[in-house]
């Protein structure tokens, strides 16, 4: 696909944030805008399933919530157990009194990235694929302008440049900001450094509380944690792949792979994932019939993954290279998937720094030599909900790596089993399952 030669707002990456970031634009009325993206087509994994309060809300200010609501499973609470008995729940109804959406919305991320692409091209917009960046040069003519080239030899001037190419930002490299852990370069804990995830279904399908739709389910173990998020059949269509259908209700489940177990594979296969569920998942969905009066196994693997949970952040999030580049999502930070606050938040990033990269074009127009106040101060403030939601993820990655040896011969408790403990008797009371609740939703770090 020919790409324009001239834009005033490039945006390269298609993925949430840079979906979310042309269907702001647009709601805001700047339409010369071009998206481009390096891969053939849209991801067809699952990857994130969460879409919090707040970014909700967010979505709906800028009128691409519609796609979503129905479609999602809106979460009830998130339980806490072991594989024994339940430890916690917090339920997130009390979230009514603070939002219009008091709850996560369940979708797995390529659904997410369907709904909103669907948008998009409602309003007339292709994303152009597939073009990946090779150079950033400022232009010699005008000194707010930078020539952007791409892989095939087209180049593409634009005055302003948002770039939402992931966790390895092609942009973000040219541009010369660096990437690093504010809090320096070791994983916060070795218990949580590498996770493992999936899609599957099973024979027979499983029963009990934990399998019901609405509900994010947590265990844990001496060494890991493990989350059960039921899909029911809501996504199976769009879950398929390979042309393989699937007729059962879909589970995802995530799990921390401690380190002395080694590294897992890179795509991780069923007997993998099926040892993974019956060390450290449920016991609903285990195939070890001294846990589970009705063993059930994993039939159909859809999808599954490894990964690091890694913390880093943009030196900056707004630079000039000749044009203003701004980065969002995981071009301007990654953590860990603890809380479900990665997706969440590159899509914020994606609606608040558009809103002001419009302002700026206005006042552009109304002033050509207007300075950057209003991009850098939005900037600086995504720069720092960034960091406080780094800092809010490992936190909860230190809480749930607590283990269960005793802390000394003379003294035979354990970390693991004192948090527990905390959370059975002050989970009674409503104000903490409301604190957790209020943490999940982003409401307090929009």
């Amino acid at each position: 696909m020919s790409l324009p030669e001239n834009t005033t707002v490039l945006i390269v990456g298609a993925g949430p944030a840079g979906l979310t970031a042309a269907l702001a634009l647009a709601y805001h009325k700047c339409h010369d805008f071009v998206i481009v993206d390096a891969t053939t087509e849209g991801q067809n994994t699952s990857r994130a399933y969460s879409i919090n309060s707040a970014t909700v809300e967010a979505l709906v200010s800028i009128d691409a919530a519609n796609g979503l609501l129905p479609q999602a499973i809106k979460a009830k609470s998130i339980r806490i157990a072991s594989r024994g008995s339940e430890i916690f729940e917090a339920k997130f109804d009390p979230l009514k009194k603070y939002s219009a959406h008091p709850y996560p919305l369940i979708t797995p991320q390529n659904v997410t990235e369907l709904v909103l692409g669907q948008k998009l091209r409602s309003l007339g917009v292709q994303v152009h694929r597939p073009h990946r960046v090779v150079g950033m040069e400022q232009n010699e003519k005008d000194p707010r302008v930078t020539d952007v080239s791409f892989e095939d030899g087209q180049v593409i001037r634009a005055r302003y440049i948002i770039g939402a190419d992931g966790a390895r930002s092609t942009i973000r490299t040219i541009a010369g900001i660096g990437f690093s852990d504010p809090e320096g370069p070791n994983l916060v804990s070795q218990v949580f450094s590498q996770m493992v995830a999936a899609d599957v279904t099973f024979e027979p399908e499983p029963t009990g509380p934990l399998t019901v739709e609405g509900h994010l389910n947590g265990t844990v173990s001496s060494d890991s944690f493990f989350m059960l998020i039921p899909f029911a059949n809501r996504f199976n269509a769009e879950l398929t792949r390979n042309g393989k259908p699937i007729t059962k209700s879909v589970f995802r489940v995530s799990c921390a792979i401690p380190v002395k177990n080694g590294e897992p594979p890179h795509a991780p296969p069923k007997e993998y994932i099926q040892d993974m569920i019956d060390t450290y998942g449920p016991a609903c969905i285990t195939s070890n019939s001294s846990l589970n009066r009705t063993p059930v196994k994993i039939d159909q693997l859809v999808w599954s993954t490894r990964f690091r949970t890694n913390s880093a952040i943009a030196d900056r999030i707004f630079t000039r290279l000749g044009a203003a580049i701004l980065l969002v999502g995981d071009a301007a930070h990654v953590h860990s998937p603890a809380g479900g606050q990665g997706m969440n938040l590159a899509i914020r990033d994606a609606i608040f720094l558009t809103e002001a990269v419009t302002k700026h074009i206005q006042a552009s127009a109304e002033n050509p030599d207007v300075d950057d106040t209003i991009l850098r101060e939005i900037a600086e403030a995504r720069h720092t909900r960034a960091l406080e939601t780094i800092s809010f993820t490992k936190k909860l990655l230190e809480l749930a790596s607590l283990g269960y040896d005793p802390y000394a011969w003379w003294m035979p408790f354990s970390w693991g089993s004192i948090r527990d403990l905390t959370l059975r008797i002050l989970g009674r009371f409503d104000f903490v399952q409301l604190k957790v609740a209020w943490g999940m939703s982003g409401l307090g770090r929009r």
